[in-house]
């Protein structure tokens, strides 16, 4: 069989590409040719179309723009090694490792972050270090080469160590560490020794003071450090308090402070005698005179004796007072006192408080001793009318119904006696009931003041009924009219219309005496006057509640469905309107007819009921079996 041209150009073409991926001059290179070539041209695409990540090295930065063969030298690409050196010339001669991505990158061989990675070497870059260029420090080195520099300070600062004269560096034997007193995070070479590495921190104004001042020889050991060594002149020129006269301690400390000499920093607080109020504004030489400062009494009265000599309200050498000034008087002034008088055995409230001291104390009499009211208030007793307190006896302790804030009113409460007042008994005039002053031995009993009302009473009348003299009974003290007589305390409570009812209604003749509680015994006429049903023939019952309550006679409560037939439920709902029309003798309920509604005759009755045992055509036999439901 003849191959087609077709055919054969097809078989043609595969044995071509067969031959070629055999002989490619890219080694193991396991990518069809038309990954990276097209039919149109043996030459890269340029789509991009090769992923070179796909080898294990991504192209980033420049090496994206870089051409195939900057790298790729020979057209085996397998041998080509991803270490920096292998493309890359280490200028540094392996002074700084192998790494070249701990400082470079991709994007550009230029350094822009050297502060931060020279923070990972022995000497991290701080304060003006930071601003430097790299050439400042690594001048002395071939370019690019870095190892070996020195990392103590005076071997870049050894030109400043020695030009420093405030102060003066070589001639006070100062140390090579210059860590010791400069900062390495400063930006310039004077900036700060620290002063509280040394024994003697610096405070107050001794930060500002130039170090020449203290340190007067060129050598800055073996400097004193007590207050005085440096102060004297300020001690010795010091005349309030006048220092040397006085012999203060020269312990500087104690007074004052670094801030400034003056004012003093001595407290008074920490003396037997600390100072307060007007004492604060006092000169030291006032109360320390001709400069002693010790052995000073602390007693007020030994500063203070003009003062106490000249008072005269109240006197006080006059009125014995003592001599202890504090229990009247404050630092704050001499006037006012302000004398505690809750000291004494009487403390003053009320108007006690604003009374002017000669009112009581009488004559400069400081001295008294009693604290009865009624000692100061004799005239105030005798004086009322009511109640009349001297003829009525009342006591002389006149606490129990005054207060100190005012004689009237009263607080005196009849709370606290055996008759508590109530009601109108509030506004009743004390001599209303005390008549004659008479305060003691009173009757509490009502009757006795309201015999009258008693008395007066006609409806009902209480002295003819023989009421009880016990009012509270049926009144209250609010009002005698009108009595509020609880009828649930008798045998007969009130309930329904017996509520509103009045008392002459049932107590006819106003005989309250009555103890029958009987419904009959009052409603016989609303017994005997029904006729459907008519009560008195059938021989009803006397129990009124059986059928009726005391809200009213009518409608009747008596329930016809639960005690016998079912009238007013199931088929004869609403089939009836009389009694009689099912009771046909007044005088007997408990005879009744059916066929009266239900007319039957009897043939056809004996008929329909063939067979049914015990039948007999009269009413009372219907109901045995047709209950009406």
């Amino acid at each position: 069989m003849r191959m087609s041209t077709s055919m054969l150009m097809l078989v043609l073409i595969i044995a071509v590409h067969a031959g070629l991926a055999q002989t490619s001059p890219h080694g193991k290179l396991q990518l069809p040719c038309q990954t990276c070539h097209t039919t149109d041209s043996w030459k890269m695409r340029g789509d991009g179309a090769f992923e070179h990540a796909t080898t294990g090295f991504s192209l980033e930065g420049q090496h994206k723009a870089a051409g195939c063969i900057s790298c790729h030298k020979e057209l085996k690409f397998a041998g080509v090694q991803q270490r920096c050196l292998s493309c890359h010339i280490d200028v540094h001669k392996s002074e700084l490792g192998a790494s070249c991505s701990r400082c470079h990158t991709q994007q550009s061989w230029k350094i822009t972050d050297m502060v931060q990675r020279h923070q990972l070497t022995r000497f991290p870059l701080l304060g003006r270090h930071a601003t430097l260029d790299c050439q400042d420090c690594h001048a002395a080195r071939t370019l690019y080469q870095y190892s070996g520099q020195p990392i103590a300070c005076v071997g870049c600062h050894r030109v400043d160590y020695e030009k420093t004269s405030n102060p003066n560096h070589s001639a006070a034997g100062f140390s090579t560490d210059c860590a010791q007193c400069h900062k390495g995070n400063a930006f310039q070479w004077g900036a700060g020794f620290d002063h509280t590495l040394t024994k003697f921190p610096l405070t107050g104004t001794h930060l500002s003071t130039r170090c020449a001042l203290c340190h007067k020889s060129p050598g800055f050991k073996n400097t004193p450090m007590v207050c005085y060594a440096c102060h004297q002149s300020d001690y010795q020129s010091t005349i309030d308090p006048n220092h040397t006269a006085a012999q203060f301690p020269t312990v500087c400390q104690t007074c004052h402070s670094t801030s400034a000499w003056r004012p003093s920093a001595f407290s008074h607080g920490n003396t037997k005698f600390p100072l307060t109020g007007a004492h604060r504004a006092v000169t030291c030489r006032n109360c320390h005179v001709n400069n002693q400062y010790s052995g000073l009494t602390t007693n007020c009265v030994d500063c203070h004796r003009t003062a106490f000599a000249n008072t005269t309200n109240p006197n006080h050498q006059t009125a014995g007072y003592p001599q202890n000034c504090v229990q009247c008087h404050t630092t704050t002034a001499w006037k006012p006192a302000s004398f505690d008088h809750a000291t004494t055995k009487f403390p003053l409230t009320g108007r006690h408080v604003t009374t002017q001291c000669q009112s009581c104390h009488v004559n400069g009499n400081y001295q008294l001793t009693y604290a009865d009211c009624y000692q100061c208030h004799v005239a105030d007793f005798n004086r009322p009318t009511n109640p009349n307190h001297a003829a009525g006896g009342l006591s002389h302790q006149c606490q129990t119904c005054h207060t100190a804030t005012a004689w009237k009113p009263s607080i005196f409460s009849h709370d606290n006696t055996k008759f508590p007042l109530s009601g109108a008994h509030r506004a009743v005039a004390c001599n209303s009931c005390h008549t004659n002053n008479q305060y003691a031995t009173l009757s509490t009993n009502c009757i006795d003041c309201h015999r009258s009302d008693y008395t007066g009473a006609t409806n009902p009348n209480h002295t003819t009924l023989g009421f009880p003299q016990t009012c509270l009974q049926c009144h209250t003290t609010t009002a005698w009219k009108p009595a509020t007589f609880d009828h649930n305390t008798t045998k007969f409570s009130l309930t329904g219309k017996h509520t509103s009812a009045t008392c002459q209604s049932c107590h006819v003749n106003a005989n309250y005496q009555l103890v029958y509680t009987d419904c009959y015994q009052c409603h016989s006429a609303d017994f005997a006057k029904p006729t459907n049903p008519n009560h008195v023939l059938p021989g009803f019952s006397h129990q009124c509640q059986l059928c009726h309550t005391s809200t009213a006679w009518v409608p009747s409560t008596f329930n016809h469905d639960g005690s016998f037939f079912k009238i007013y439920s199931g088929k004869h709902r609403g089939k009836w309107t009389l009694c009689n029309q099912c009771h046909a003798s007044p005088s007997s309920y408990t005879a009744f007819t059916c066929i009266s509604c239900h007319e039957h005759s009897p043939t056809e009755m004996n008929s329909k009921h063939n067979g049914v045992r015990e039948y007999v055509y009269s009413a009372t036999s219907c109901y045995s079996c047709h209950k009406g439901v």
